[in-house]
């Protein structure tokens, strides 16, 4: 549930704390004072589109921030945990910042994300329905997988085997579309690749060879230099001044006298020992110095190698293992190429197969998808008719592929298309949701839905903003009541002009407004069972308040205190 509401410099919000209770809140106050304002901060906050417009004229951001208490198994902890984002106590905290400039940062938790991460997140917590703004329930697109949620996870199954095979024959008909392209293409694509296989082989590139050429190239390039240092070397040791004379000496002096001292015997071992690991280098020195040898036509020869391989790699990869490896790739695929015919009839077969096999899978879905329409169908009547649409006849319209012998046939998720039908009076035919055209009727619609999907939606908290708009008398109680009721399953806030549905409320906030230092700023009043009556007292009769007026505010809570107990 949402437990806490921060807004700071947000429209005519200059700064607000509001703590929330479980259950049913509403909202109430005059037009214009900034009930709907508390609703575009929320939806901001979840992910919906900002401006610069929503700072505060004279601030330089307005900053938005709640606090969640949602349950380890809940939809987010998933996408929390694919985030990176810890959550301790089951705690959640979105924060997001709009400045003057139009940028805007988000945190979850702390951690910077992405506006798309947040609004994943804040889409999952809460749902924001207004009387214009349908959300999923309203696109067509979407009710396919309502429905299927709503069959639970025996309907899952079934639809996750059939993605299964789906994804079989897609793989296939990938295949085969690839091979069964412009005869010319394809004849153009062997060649191509018989040349790209032919100037790769002809190079006869080994891994590691430009390495090496590069150290011989850099060894030839600074012959002068090595030549000088290794003369320069040997002669100090070997030459005519011949150091190791010296040493030698020294060592055969040391070892007359090495028997007669602990410490002289140590020295003498020490340096017998260098001694013989310098004569042994001497003698390398001189073996490089033979062999050491400048041929220019050799550091031609490497230079062209060298621009040879480099020309390989521009086409073909950034190494010479790259390129190997892309040789690899284009010989299976000029080989599949070459024997393009065997390998269409075999995928062929191979589709047959799986396309049985998916007609099969999706015709199960199909007949699993009527049963849970026809009980879904059921259940929303029975709700428009707690509603007063007694009259309304809501259907679920599935349309299925009959003509299954072509894997062209199958979309995705199955063999049929469905969406949600509607007729409000007796003799007019099923319309879709969208083109229901009284508000009123729109309005309790939208709440038998809802009510059916509340524990599949999996949502913390849902915003209904003055969707009770065009009911009065007994629906108005009717729609109370249901919407009192959908709070049983997650948290409702619920802007209302409805003095029966404010009647309901767990917590009643009054939002008004006032002018502080010549500036209009909102306020957010938690309302007590006295003013509370007060309160719908006015929403029944208006500015002026009467003694009639009052006692029917106090019988319509009471009405509603008991209605509450008996749900």
């Amino acid at each position: 549930m949402l437990l806490e509401l921060r807004v700071e410099n947000f429209a005519i919000i200059e700064k607000l704390t509001i703590p929330f209770e479980q259950g049913l809140t509403v909202f109430t106050g005059e037009t214009g004072a900034g009930k709907s304002i508390i609703i575009d901060a929320i939806g901001l906050l979840v992910g919906g589109r900002g401006s610069a417009e929503y700072v505060r004229h004279g601030a330089k951001k307005a900053e938005i921030e709640a606090l969640f208490d949602i349950q380890s198994n809940h939809l987010v902890a998933q996408i929390l945990c694919d985030l990176g984002i810890e959550h301790e106590d089951d705690m959640l905290i979105l924060r997001r910042q709009i400045y003057d400039s139009g940028k805007s940062i988000c945190r979850i938790n702390g951690k910077l994300v992405t506006l798309t991460n947040l609004r994943e997140v804040g889409q999952r917590l809460i749902d924001i329905h207004g009387q214009h703004e349908h959300q999923e329930l309203m696109h067509t697109d979407k009710h396919m997988a309502l429905l299927d949620r709503f069959g639970g996870q025996a309907l899952l199954k079934l639809k996750k085997d059939f993605r299964t095979a789906y994804g079989q024959a897609n793989d296939i008909y990938t295949k085969m579309k690839r091979f069964s392209q412009n005869e010319q293409q394809i004849a153009q694509r062997i060649d191509l690749l018989k040349y790209q296989i032919k100037e790769i082989k002809d190079a006869d590139l080994e891994p590691g060879e430009e390495a090496s050429l590069l150290e011989e190239r850099r060894r030839l390039n600074n012959y002068e230099k090595i030549y000088q240092a290794l003369h320069i070397s040997y002669e100090a040791l070997n030459g005519e001044s011949n150091g190791l004379d010296y040493i030698r000496q020294a060592v055969n002096q040391l070892e007359s006298v090495q028997d007669l001292d602990q410490d002289l015997q140590k020295l003498s071992e020490a340096i017998s020992g260098s001694f013989y690991i310098l004569e042994e280098n001497a003698f390398g020195l001189r073996e490089q110095l033979e062999q050491l040898e400048f041929n220019p036509e050799r550091l031609n020869d490497i230079e062209s190698r060298l621009n040879d391989i480099s020309k390989l790699k521009r086409k073909y990869g950034q190494t010479i293992s790259e390129i190997l490896d892309y040789l690899s790739g284009i010989e299976m695929e000029y080989a599949e190429l070459s024997d393009r015919d065997q390998k269409i009839d075999d995928l062929e077969k191979s589709l047959k197969a799986v396309v049985f096999t998916l007609k099969e899978k999706g015709e199960a879905l199909s007949v699993k998808r009527y049963a849970v329409a026809e009980n879904l169908q059921r259940e929303i009547n029975a709700e428009l008719k707690d509603l007063y649409m007694e009259k309304s006849v809501y259907k679920v319209h599935i349309q299925s592929s009959q003509k299954l012998e072509s894997f062209q046939s199958f979309k995705p998720d199955g063999i049929d298309t469905a969406q949600f039908m509607i007729s409000t009076n007796p003799g007019e035919p099923l319309k879709p949701l969208a083109k229901i055209a009284s508000g009123g009727e729109m309005s309790r619609i939208m709440l038998a839905i809802k009510s059916n999907f509340k524990s599949l939606i999996g949502l913390t908290s849902i915003i209904f903003d003055e969707v009770d708009t065009g009911v009065s008398g007994r629906v108005a109680q009717a729609m109370a009541e249901k919407i009192h009721q959908l709070s049983d399953a997650s948290q409702v806030f619920c802007i209302t002009h409805l003095p029966q549905v404010a009647a309901m409320a767990d917590q009643h906030l009054y939002i008004s407004k006032r002018i502080k230092n010549k500036r209009t700023q909102t306020n957010v009043q938690a309302l007590n069972n006295e003013e509370q009556a007060k309160e719908i007292g006015r929403m029944i009769s208006g500015a002026e308040m009467t003694d009639l007026t009052k006692k029917h505010a106090k019988e319509l809570l009471h009405l509603a205190k008991e209605i509450k107990a008996s749900l």
